[in-house]
């Protein structure tokens, strides 16, 4: 299977209008990309992994009142993890998942998506632990996965490569990879208050809810000095749990803090304003 950088020999392709939030597989990216839109293309549309989405939900929101953790959970995640991982790419980050493991390039964006895909599947177990809950689902569906796509060594090295991007994508876990700490900082990057529409239409008022309400936008550029900017738009200090609370737990330890510039501004214009302006 060839991959090679967007741009060499085939037709011309345009930065997505949504660059920075969503994945443009017909875009020009930093990195191999012909792999991971096949892989992309095989997990859109897989009946079984589709199931799990939408039932993961459940425990998550139905049970337990937390924010959205389904489909589109997954697809904001999975978006913002290649895009983070694209401006890392560009600003000269190296990555040591699949290198180490004797991988190519390619198969790091393929790690990056398939874990950023299968992270939340425990949540059909139990929404507490929900990470380890999810090793053995996720091992299921790659061992059905990737056959088609590696052979029985790149298999296993790919597989073990993504659940320790799983693993870690909560707190608990130190990611080792910074495959993994791409997919741990994404998890937190899906902040908007479209994150908190099921429980807060429900009547959920905890403060996951309030703080997600109150974010209006998050988008990744290239930085200034560093390779990527999170810029996050709030309309209420609530959003500053979201921001110094969850995101700063995730960026702490993710291999990643040199590399990323996170920058929240309160644009809601009110004389009792709390917060202006955070920097992490």
């Amino acid at each position: 299977m060839s991959d090679g950088h967007a741009g060499t020999d085939e037709p011309a392709r345009t930065e997505s209008s949504e660059a920075g939030r969503e994945y443009d597989p017909t875009a020009a990216h930093s990195f191999p990309d012909e792999r991971v839109n096949e892989v992309l293309d095989l997990i859109e549309t897989d009946e079984e992994i589709e199931a799990y989405l939408e039932a993961q939900n459940v425990n998550a929101v139905t049970r337990k009142g937390y924010n959205d953790h389904g489909p589109k959970h997954i697809k904001i995640v999975r978006h913002r993890a290649l895009c983070l991982y694209d401006l890392l790419k560009r600003g000269g980050v190296e990555f040591n998942g699949a290198s180490e493991n004797g991988l190519e390039e390619a198969d790091e964006a393929v790690i990056i998506a398939l874990a950023a895909t299968l992270h939340d599947i425990g949540h059909v177990v139990h929404r507490d632990d929900h990470a380890y809950y999810s090793i053995p689902l996720a091992s299921d569906l790659l061992d059905r996965v990737l056959p088609g796509f590696y052979d029985i060594a790149d298999a296993v090295r790919v597989k073990g490569e993504v659940l320790h991007a799983i693993l870690c994508h909560h707190t608990e876990e130190t990611p080792l990879t910074t495959e993994a700490g791409v997919v741990r900082i994404a998890d937190a990057l899906d902040m908007e208050r479209g994150r908190s529409r099921i429980p807060y239409e429900k009547g959920g008022r905890g403060i996951n809810t309030l703080s997600s309400q109150a974010i209006r936008s998050v988008n990744l550029r290239e930085g200034d000095g560093r390779p990527v900017l999170v810029e996050i738009e709030m309309t209420d200090a609530a959003g500053v749990y979201q921001v110094d609370e969850l995101l700063k737990a995730k960026v702490v330890g993710s291999r990643l803090e040199d590399h990323l510039r996170i920058v929240a501004v309160n644009t809601h214009e009110d004389d009792d304003q709390l917060v202006e302006r955070i920097e992490l």
